[in-house]
């Protein structure tokens, strides 16, 4: 605990009540997400919030007299809290992990270095339970988001350059809707190809079973068992011992420390991360669909003209800044920077496909 020779200023106070604060706010964020929760993740998260317990008794022993009535926790703790009762989701984990990372505690003197170095940890902790969750959905996911963008920017962009030529608003929105049609099909076949490919070739490459019936009938002699174990990566003496365990002789003289060594049958299955085919065609179909009805919306609702082009662009625009936004927090980064991101490959593609339209309906004329 850090000891002051003097008393503390009123600026000391104010920051050290706000501290006090959002500690106990992220204490009761990880209570709440262990709620829905079992097992070892439970545990880990309720070992999150002790430590952030040691870390509310520090500030609680500095102010002394001066604690004062309970401040609100800052409005990012506040959200993160409200969110974590109500969803506890990955998207919870995600948002959690950028404010650990965000911790002042390193540039302030009040702070002890074991706290300090507590947040590092934790950072890294809900790095790890984020990940979890983040490989249980990034095989639909990636398909759902990709779908998405890909809705909104290539109809966008033929909506904006089949306008450009100066055709009616009846033949716009008709090659709108055969767009998304088109499309929606289009990514929802090849997502399924995609999927099934990838899981094929991980299932063609998985290690199979055939050494436990075999390795009755080896030539214990030989041990021919452990070029098995070898061909998997293993090193020589790692592979005769994991050789010797399978046939149930255990005079090799090997490390021990080998058969701690987890079991190649106990991977984490890859097929988990990459999705199915079914999900992953019917996530990409919906969500391209969805994306590609939202720049046809004002030519549904009888708009024509420069207005048109106007409100698609916008609508487009926040759809872009939206899923852009929703990327980064799963995946720890700054929604701000990947939302911009989003938002300028989309309108940079529609921009030069109406410029293109423009000189190709000049030409035309």
């Amino acid at each position: 605990m850090t000891s002051l020779e003097h008393s503390p200023s009123r600026d000391d106070v104010r920051r050290w009540r706000q501290y006090l604060a959002d500690e106990r706010g992220e204490a009761a964020t990880y209570r709440d997400l262990a709620r829905r929760r079992s097992g070892q993740e439970r545990e880990i998260l309720l070992g999150l919030a002790d430590a952030e317990g040691r870390h509310e008794a520090h500030w609680l022993a500095l102010l002394g007299n001066e604690v004062g009535r309970p401040l609100q926790p800052s409005l990012r703790n506040r959200i993160l809290g409200v969110l974590a009762r109500r969803f506890g989701s990955v998207f919870v984990l995600a948002l959690a992990q950028r404010a650990e990372n965000r911790s002042p505690y390193a540039t302030d003197p009040s702070a002890t270095p074991a706290m300090v170095a507590d947040e590092q940890i934790h950072e890294e902790v809900v790095r790890a339970l984020a990940t979890r969750g983040r490989n249980r959905l990034s095989g639909n996911f990636r398909a759902a988001v990709f779908g998405a963008n890909d809705g909104l920017v290539s109809n966008l962009a033929l909506i904006m350059g089949i306008g450009a030529t100066g055709v009616s608003n009846a033949f716009i929105l008709v090659s709108g809707l055969a767009g998304l049609l088109a499309g929606a099909l289009s990514m929802g076949a090849g997502e399924y190809v995609s999927v099934r490919s990838q899981r094929e070739l991980l299932s063609a490459t998985r290690p199979t079973q055939i050494t436990l019936t075999a390795a009755k009938e080896l030539d214990i002699a030989a041990n021919e068992l452990a070029l098995v174990y070898r061909a998997r990566g293993m090193t020589p003496a790692a592979a005769e011992h994991r050789a010797a365990e399978r046939l149930g002789i255990y005079t090799c003289d090997c490390d021990p420390s080998f058969s701690l060594q987890p079991q190649e049958e106990d991977a984490v299955d890859e097929h988990e991360t990459v999705g199915t085919g079914v999900g992953a065609a019917a996530s990409s179909f919906c969500f391209f669909a969805s994306g590609a009805i939202i720049p046809v919306l004002p030519y549904l609702v009888g708009l024509g003209g420069v207005t048109a082009v106007v409100v698609a662009c916008v609508l487009v625009g926040v759809a872009l800044l939206a899923t852009g936004a929703v990327v980064a927090l799963l995946s720890g980064a700054s929604p701000l920077r990947l939302a911009l991101r989003q938002l300028g490959i989309g309108l940079g593609a529609a921009a030069i496909t109406y410029v293109l339209g423009l000189v190709f309906g000049v030409s035309v004329a």
